[in-house]
């Protein structure tokens, strides 16, 4: 469970990112993801396998919103890319201009877009439900997801607090 959302504690590095974006640091690419599952093949250590293919669909699921370095080959974020238009993509220093943290643009897009926060409850309801229906006893994993959550929402309201000032 961890490996489903560990490659996003890379936003601590995102100053070392193309404009400051984490998705397009190597570790939102697919190649830690193959390492983990062809590691977990080698040893034949199905826990592995399983986290890799985790993290690989974390990395599949990111290039639906904002894109992400794919293969780690290309300078732009590759993927479906719903919260971003290919004008602002395009002219992102422009809008990245607008806020005194860059980090702030790509955090209101996400916050203030209705689907974005449905779809986080949806999958937040659904996960509960099998957890209930199929596994009680390991309810008490949730507490990740939870701390998860307390990470992203205290980074974004940082965030508007800093660009409040």
């Amino acid at each position: 469970m961890v490996f489903s959302f560990i490659c996003d504690f890379d936003v601590f590095f995102s100053k070392y990112a193309k404009d400051h974006n984490h998705r397009m640091l190597i570790t939102h690419s697919l190649i830690p993801s193959l390492i983990i599952i062809l590691l977990g093949f080698i040893f034949n250590w199905l826990a592995l396998i399983f986290s890799g293919i985790l993290y690989f669909i974390h990395i599949l699921v990111d290039t639906f919103d904002w894109g992400t370095n794919l293969f780690f080959l290309h300078k732009k974020p590759v993927g479906i890319k719903t919260l971003i238009s290919e004008e602002e993509l395009e002219n992102l220093p422009k809008y990245l201009a607008n806020y005194k943290h860059d980090e702030s643009f790509f955090d209101e897009k996400y916050y203030t877009n209705k689907a974005s926060i449905a779809i986080e409850i949806i999958l937040f309801v659904i996960m509960m439900v099998t957890i209930i229906i199929f596994a009680l006893e390991y309810i008490f994993i949730t507490i990740f997801y939870f701390m998860g959550l307390y990470f992203h929402l205290a980074r974004h309201f940082h965030l508007k607090k800093l660009e409040a000032r």
